[in-house]
């Protein structure tokens, strides 16, 4: 069994590749399919566009939430292909982290020159 730390490695390693191979200025929906598949092809479980629930005085609300990646079941990977990362989008997968009660994500930007320099690692306090 991985742990979250391996898990994040082996995505890292995969969206390096991925973005060697295409390069920045794709669709964030053509980098989600192609980690998920390289991803798979790596032996990982990955789910994508995983709904998220919101519970709010005890019930559960279906208002749109939903997870790019859910990797093994722990670690969210949230895609972007912007021109520079905004605050919502590092608030947007905290949220998930935490109402998933999830530890681990990742806020990858494929639209970046560098790809080093669109990874930005996010950790759940729980």
């Amino acid at each position: 069994m991985r742990s979250e730390n391996e898990i994040a490695q082996m995505v890292v390693d995969t969206a390096f590749h991925l973005h060697k191979t295409v390069g920045p200025g794709l669709l964030e929906s053509a980098y989600e399919q192609a980690l998920k598949y390289d991803l798979e092809e790596r032996g990982l479980g990955v789910k994508s566009q995983v709904a998220m629930p919101f519970h709010y005085k005890g019930v559960k609300l279906d208002v749109g939430y939903r997870i790019d990646l859910l990797v093994e079941g722990k670690l969210i990977v949230e895609i972007k292909s912007v021109e520079q990362l905004a605050p919502v989008h590092f608030a947007q997968t905290l949220t998930y982290l935490r109402l998933s009660e999830i530890k681990l994500g990742l806020l990858i930007n494929f639209n970046s020159k560098l790809l080093k320099d669109g990874i930005n690692r996010l950790v759940n306090g729980l």
